[in-house]
């Protein structure tokens, strides 16, 4: 959908992801004019898992429904991590039901069009850049997509500004905010073909290993994901990744019943630790990775970014309906989440000792907060 050259909206959504697309229905649901621009640059994300417990959070976005529409259920976490055996905890026991193996680009896709259907406005492919704060306290923004006549750059006039651009934070550093990283973290990943026959496997297996750890799950139309967790500074390549997964004892099994993709290698994705040293300024807030991203040990991604994204959006409903207490309060509410994961994440680490002699490990192990340092 094209954007005429200096439209007015209330507030622009800078990120079509879940927390972009959370922002926007939120605001959109309660009577704010929105402009959601979603970017859509760089490789598609891969599948993900999402626990049972966002099913609260999509019932109160209005999208709960999209789940039963190509995705998996996951009906059980197992993990061998502190010993060599395999544990597993089922579905059964969780209150909020079982979780699912996301098709990634599906489900956002999903969220962005229930966005759509609830009065948002969308820009595909479109970059925001603030230009100017205007005399009422409002922004006039650069938005640079596809246009009939070209990609010239069109403005656009809004009165709050929402971040949601992932571990780029792009909004939020242009506003002044610095992103503060922990570690070195990185993914080495792989999407296998469907197996032949089709696989049964309906679970998420993380295995820990000397330098790093393993993540499979099924993926919808029969494919698997694999993906190594190590540091940026681990020798890790195309060479390299078959001989690691090969020392697995649960993951090679799962990955061998898949043929390899006929093209392309394993790829590298940031997954460290990050969040800015501010979640909001005048006239902006940042929400989902932009705000605070987490170790994918913590399978918290997409549920911390609906949740960031949801209370993004009612803050700025709140603050735009002069509620100069809001932005603080969900300050406040994303710094809660963080420091939970960070306590999860110090002892889950901790759990693991059989390897303490190798530097990844020994990074986790310490006994100090590592100095988090700007990107």
């Amino acid at each position: 959908m094209s954007v005429r050259g200096g439209a007015r909206y209330e507030v622009v959504v800078a990120g079509g992801g879940p927390a972009g697309a959370a922002a926007a229905s939120v605001l959109a649901r309660a009577g704010r004019a929105v402009l959601l621009a979603d970017a859509g640059r760089g490789p598609g994300p891969v599948g993900e898992a999402l626990p049972a417990a966002a099913r609260v959070l999509l019932r109160d976005l209005g999208a709960d429904r999209i789940l039963t529409d190509g995705h998996l259920p996951c009906l059980a976490n197992r993990s061998a991590w502190g010993s060599a055996a395999l544990g597993s905890t089922d579905s059964i026991l969780d209150p909020h039901g079982h979780g699912w193996h996301l098709d990634r680009p599906r489900f956002d896709r999903q969220l962005r069009e229930r966005a759509l259907a609830q009065g948002v406005r969308l820009a595909d492919r479109t970059t925001v850049r603030p230009l100017a704060r205007t005399p009422d306290g409002g922004w006039t923004v650069e938005l640079r997509g596809p246009e009939p006549r070209g990609p010239e750059p069109r403005t656009a006039h809004c009165r709050w500004l929402v971040d949601a651009t992932g571990r780029r934070a792009a909004l939020a550093r242009s506003c002044g905010a610095r992103v503060l990283t922990r570690d070195r973290l990185v993914a080495v990943h792989l999407t296998l073909d469907p197996a032949d026959p089709p696989g049964a496997d309906t679970t998420t297996t993380v295995e820990s290993a000397p330098d790093g750890w393993w993540y499979t799950a099924p993926l919808p139309a029969g494919r698997r994901l694999l993906a190594w967790y190590t540091d940026a500074d681990t020798p890790v390549g195309a060479e390299t990744f078959p001989g690691r997964l090969a020392a697995t004892r649960y993951v090679a099994p799962l990955a061998a019943a898949h043929p390899w993709p006929a093209t392309g290698g394993p790829r590298r994705a940031p997954a460290h630790g990050a969040h800015l040293d501010a979640v909001y300024g005048e006239g902006w807030t940042a929400a989902g990775d932009a705000a605070a991203a987490f170790d994918p040990l913590s399978s918290q991604g997409i549920l911390t970014a609906l949740f960031t994204g949801l209370r993004a959006g009612q803050a700025v409903h709140a603050r735009l309906g002069g509620d100069r207490e809001a932005m603080a309060e969900y300050a406040r509410e994303v710094a809660a989440v963080r420091a939970t994961h960070l306590r999860n994440h110090r002892a889950h680490y901790a759990a693991e000792r059989r390897w303490s002699d190798r530097p990844f490990w020994q990074r986790r192990h310490r006994t100090t907060t590592p100095e988090e340092t700007p990107a």
